[in-house]
C-alpha cells in the first residue's frame, strides 16, 4: 500500500488520531499536509503544516486554492467536550455539529475539483457514536451519523472520480484519553469492555485510512470500515444471572 508521490490533507492532523493518520501516510510514502488552527507540540517528521479553522469557508477555500495538488483528502478534524443535551443551550450544540459535520462537507467540495483530477479519495473519519446512544455528546454523536450519510451520498455523486469512504471509529488512546476515561487503571477498566481487550492506537487508525486511500481499495466507495476491536461486549451479559462462562 504505498503511496510515493502522492499528496495527502489531515484535518486536524496535529494531535492524537489525526497525527497518527499523519505518521501512516507519511510512512507510506505521501506527501502529508496537516491543517488545524495551532501548531503541534510536537513536530511530525516529514509533515508541513499550515494553520486553517475548517470552520472558515473563505478560509478553506482560499486554502484548497494554493494547493497545487490533492490526491488524499481526510477529514479527520471534530470532537466535543462532554455535555449533556440541557445543561448547555442550542448554539454550543450547533457548534458542535458545524465542527463535525458541516466543517467536512465545506472541506470536501473545496477539495473536489483537485480530486476529480487525480482520481482520488475522501476518507472521513467517524465514529462508533453516530451509531449508538451517545448521552453526553449528544450533538457529537448525530453529526457523526450525518457524516456516515453524507459519504454515501458524496461516494454516489462523484462516481466514478472520487472515492469516499467512512471509518467509523471506537476508542482510541492518545494523550486526551485521561479525560474521557481516567488514569490508567479506568483505562485499563475501559480496555476490558472491548472484545479484544485494548483501545486503539491512532496508528490502528491510520493503517485503515491509508488502506482505504490505496490502490488496494480501488473498488471500495461508500463503505464503512469498523475500527472498533469488536465493539462493546453487550451489558445484559454481565447483569444476568446464568451463563456466567459466556
Amino acid at each position: 500500500m504505498e503511496l510515493n508521490g502522492r499528496v495527502v490533507v489531515v484535518t486536524g492532523g496535529t494531535r492524537g488520531v489525526g497525527a497518527g493518520i499523519a505518521r501512516s501516510f507519511t510512512e507510506a510514502g505521501a506527501e502529508v499536509v496537516v491543517c488545524a488552527r495551532r501548531p503541534p507540540e510536537v513536530p511530525l517528521p516529514k509533515a508541513r503544516f499550515v494553520p486553517l479553522d475548517v470552520r472558515d469557508a473563505d478560509a478553506v477555500r482560499h486554502f484548497f486554492a494554493e494547493l497545487p495538488r490533492l490526491d488524499v483528502l481526510v477529514n479527520n478534524a471534530g470532537g466535543a467536550p462532554y455535555r449533556l443535551l440541557a445543561d448547555a443551550g442550542p448554539e454550543r450544540h450547533v457548534r458542535v455539529m458545524e465542527l463535525n459535520l458541516l466543517a467536512p462537507l465545506t472541506v470536501s467540495l473545496a477539495a473536489h475539483a483537485h480530486l476529480k483530477r487525480t482520481r482520488g479519495s475522501i476518507v472521513m473519519i467517524g465514529s462508533v457514536s453516530g451509531g449508538r446512544p451517545s448521552p453526553g455528546t449528544a450533538a457529537y454523536g448525530a453529526a457523526k451519523a450525518g457524516l456516515e450519510n453524507l459519504a454515501r451520498s458524496m461516494a454516489v455523486e462523484w462516481a466514478p472520480d472520487v472515492r469516499v469512504n467512512t471509518l467509523v471509529v471506537g476508542m482510541v488512546r492518545t494523550e486526551r484519553s485521561p479525560l474521557h476515561y481516567g488514569d490508567e487503571e479506568g483505562i485499563a477498566a475501559v480496555s476490558r469492555t472491548v472484545p479484544l481487550g485494548r483501545l486503539a492506537e491512532p496508528s490502528d487508525v491510520g493503517a485503515a485510512a491509508v488502506f482505504l486511500a490505496s490502490d488496494a481499495a480501488a473498488y471500495i466507495s461508500g463503505a464503512s470500515l469498523l475500527v472498533h476491536g469488536g465493539g462493546e461486549r453487550p451489558a445484559f451479559l454481565d447483569a444476568a444471572t446464568v451463563n456466567k462462562e459466556a
